[in-house]
């Protein structure tokens, strides 16, 4: 299986039972038909277009994320171009191989952001050490601008 992201735009004017209809429709292509795996289904809700899409200057955004096989993208794409009630849709490719394991997934986000939260300890610590030592070097007197500044008090 490999893992996709798909996000298509549907004409505002649908109401909240055409939206969903849409989306179970396509999961159900993806899981039921094909076998494959939902992963996430964001309803981004309606946002203005950066373009006029089919007279339409609004559309109402859903990104869904899924683990599947060509076959099913295809038949879903398929449909989707069918369907007058979706104005654009764009699937992109995420990984070439998608073994669907939640626990595996969880665990590396998990480290992920405990090697994240580690390298940013690090980095802090790094950064005051760094400042702490640049300023003994300018306290200790060697900087040459420091003596020439300071007159001497055995001539006078």
């Amino acid at each position: 299986m490999r893992r996709y992201e798909t996000i298509f735009i549907i004409r505002p004017n649908a109401g909240e039972d055409d939206i969903t209809e849409i989306i179970d429709r396509n999961t159900g292509i993806i899981v039921d038909d094909f076998g494959g795996t939902m992963l996430t289904i964001d309803k981004w809700g309606i946002k203005k277009l950066a373009y006029l899409i089919k007279k339409e200057q609004q559309g109402y955004y859903v990104y869904i994320q899924y683990a599947g096989v060509p076959e099913a993208v295809t038949e879903m794409e398929r449909l989707l171009k069918i369907d007058d009630r979706v104005l654009k849709y764009m699937t992109i490719k995420l990984q070439e191989q998608f073994a669907p394991d939640p626990e595996f997934d969880k665990a590396d986000d998990e480290e992920e952001a405990d090697a994240a939260e580690d390298s940013e300890d690090s980095e802090t610590s790094e950064t005051s050490e760094t400042s702490e030592t640049s300023g003994d070097s300018e306290t200790s007197g060697d900087s040459g601008e420091a003596d020439d500044a300071t007159p001497d008090t055995d001539d006078e």
